[in-house]
């Protein structure tokens, strides 16, 4: 268990105060934090990062009558203000349900694992249908102990089948949370074995859709920490009539700029120490 789920746990026994008390003691202050998530709080199962939740904890210490810092000083600075980091569900359409959907799965060693390279290759049929998309992920542990890495989907369009996920090198499936009415698919591909600080894995895992497949418009990549290495291969039996590469960066600025689709009905993109933001392509048939 974290420093951080360790003080609070005995934040709320000394206090008396049951989740749910702690809960509208935060909603009276302007805050909204569900009762999963401090459930995970607590339990070391999860810790604040986005910013909102980082903010929440000041409002906890005072629920708490705890001394000002006395949790939010165990999040460490680089969760605390660093600007190359930032929350699971920053970039996400609607943060409050990825974050109570991510609350599901244990994401503790997220912010302990460097993205050193991720390759994205998404298949596009001949109906111009999403078929499928494989990512490969090479990672190091900056600790000892990560032992999976967390996979969030959103579809955009609510009323289609979710996809399948498909674990496919150096890891298995363990818990799959999902919630279709908001598109999301939140899964654990978990290592074989823990990582010692300083060792690498390289896994893969593919999300495959079912028939009729969706209308195929757009990908992209959401990045809540820096990746050394980012390549995103879009692969096309029929070839859009335009296609444009768009990138959102952490401060919420976006650019776009067209690209040629090659005449094997490819197209690929390369970031090097992106992020955190978005990278990805949109086109048009």
């Amino acid at each position: 268990m974290s420093d951080f789920a360790s003080a609070l746990r005995e934040g709320v026994a000394a206090r008396g105060l049951s989740l749910e008390r702690i809960r509208d003691h935060l909603a009276r202050r302007g805050v909204s934090v569900s009762l999963a998530t401090l459930s995970y709080w607590q339990t070391g199962r999860s810790r604040p990062e986005r910013r909102a939740s980082v903010a929440a904890v000041s409002c906890l210490e005072e629920v708490l009558a705890l001394s000002p810092g006395a949790l939010s000083s165990l999040l460490g600075p680089a969760v605390r203000g660093s600007r190359r980091q930032t929350g699971i569900s920053e970039f996400w359409p609607v943060p409050s349900v990825i974050d109570d959907v991510v609350g599901g799965v244990d994401t503790r060693w997220d912010s302990r694992l460097t993205r050193i390279s991720q390759h994205d290759r998404v298949a596009v049929g001949p109906e111009r249908g999403e078929r499928s998309y494989v990512s490969r992920q090479v990672l190091r542990a900056e600790e000892d102990g990560p032992d999976r890495w967390v996979v969030i989907l959103h579809l955009d369009e609510h009323d289609r089948p979710l996809p399948a996920i498909r674990p496919l090198h150096n890891c298995r499936l363990g818990r799959v949370v999902t919630r279709p009415a908001d598109g999301l698919l939140v899964a654990e591909l978990l290592f074989r074995s823990p990582l010692r600080r300083g060792q690498t894995v390289i896994t893969e895992h593919e999300l495959v859709n079912c028939a009729p497949y969706p209308l195929a418009t757009n990908y992209s990549r959401k990045f809540r920490r820096p990746v050394h290495e980012y390549v995103l291969e879009v692969t096309f039996d029929v070839v859009p009539r335009s296609c444009r590469r768009v990138v959102q960066e952490a401060d919420g600025s976006r650019r776009s700029v067209g690209v040629r689709v090659e005449e094997g009905g490819s197209v690929l993109g390369v970031a090097l120490k992106f992020g955190p933001g978005c990278y990805g392509f949109e086109w048009s048939w």
